[in-house]
């Protein structure tokens, strides 16, 4: 006999948009977990999957070490078997989405052996971190440690990608603080552009202000409350994808009527959340993966265009310099111990 441990436990802490469809919690985005806490020898998970594309697997932490679990069925419940035979005693579990558009999954609860108990996790961090960006935030291949520095793995199918290990994440755990990880491998700033295809090409003009981005999921898009969520501090690193375009060709960030149209469409994005988030330190940035500098010298000027003293543009030492493929654990970890030594300098980050 098993105890359920419903969704809606108050002891359950949830980080990272969710939402209730049909009943239960739906994790959409990369990074978004839910965390047990219990005393116990088992416990496993109960989902539903919906699949789109690659291998299908599952993340998770317990009491200290990242973990996962393949599956393949979709469609239906399924139980996945977590851990067994640990020692009775207390353990922290934390469930998380380690692909982006891959799936995406409704929670139904936990199954923990007959007679554990079900203890309160800890709250969320008091301090707010939201961040805005493409594969490399979603941590996509970043497990791929034989390719350091080298193109992606040919045929990974997705085995590599794991969100704990993205930048955003790696910082929101140095500076102690809560994270939504709204990223999306292959996206843009503006729709029909970039690689993010499902079924048409979607932009982050799309997506930021989404719970459910797919258009292709069951209910289509939903649409996310920002007063549920309230940052400290916003990353915003998209750009990267924003050189592709298979309708009309690649552009040239350097070709002055496509940079101001590009630096328009990232403005609106960036002021439409400056609205909803009047105190926050927004950080304008891109990531260490090859690209053109023209983009980081664009992304200069928006900056100093919307001429507030709480939006910055961060370089990273190696951006757009060190990989052509995508960033792995390593470089993750460098890019985060230099954003959390820029944000920890800076003054009145964690003021509410």
């Amino acid at each position: 006999m098993s105890i359920l441990v419903s969704p809606d436990r108050t002891e359950l802490t949830y980080m990272g948009r969710t939402e209730l469809y049909k009943g239960f919690p739906r994790f959409v985005f990369a990074g978004t977990s839910v965390t047990v806490r219990f005393k116990g020898t088992s416990v496993r998970c109960i989902i539903v999957n919906h699949k789109f594309f690659n291998i299908q697997e599952i993340g998770f932490v317990l009491d200290g070490e990242t973990r996962k679990v393949r599956f393949e069925q979709s469609e239906n419940d399924i139980t996945l078997t977590l851990a067994e035979d640990l020692a009775d005693s207390v353990h922290t579990l934390t469930l998380y989405k380690r692909q982006d558009a891959a799936h995406y999954f409704e929670f139904k609860g936990f199954l923990l052996n007959d007679g554990a108990e079900v203890l309160p996790a800890d709250p969320l961090p008091r301090r707010r971190i939201e961040c805005y960006g493409d594969s490399v935030s979603a941590g996509a291949v970043t497990e791929a440690t034989d390719h350091v520095a080298s193109p992606d793995p040919e045929g990974h199918e997705g085995v590599f990608d794991n969100a704990w290990y993205s930048f955003p994440m790696i910082t929101a755990r140095n500076l102690g603080a809560a994270i939504n990880n709204i990223a999306q491998g292959g996206i843009s700033v503006y729709d029909r552009t970039g690689w993010y295809h499902a079924p048409d090409f979607i932009g982050m003009e799309t997506a930021y202000d989404k719970v459910c981005y797919f258009p292709e999921a069951e209910g289509g898009y939903t649409e996310w409350d920002f007063s549920k969520y309230i940052p400290h501090a916003v990353i915003f690193a998209v750009g990267q994808n924003d050189a592709h375009n298979a309708e009309k060709g690649d552009p040239d960030i350097n070709d002055p009527a496509f940079r101001e149209y590009w630096k328009d469409g990232y403005k609106r994005i960036i002021r439409s959340l400056r609205g909803h988030y009047p105190k926050a330190l927004i950080i304008l940035t891109l990531t260490v993966l090859c690209h053109d500098s023209g983009w980081d010298d664009a992304i200069d000027e928006i900056a100093r265009e919307l001429a507030d003293s709480r939006i910055k543009h961060f370089r990273f030492t190696r951006t757009g310099a060190a990989t052509p493929g995508h960033p792995r654990i390593s470089e993750q970890y460098e890019m985060a111990e230099e954003l959390t030594r820029f944000i920890s300098n800076t003054e009145g980050v964690w003021e509410d």
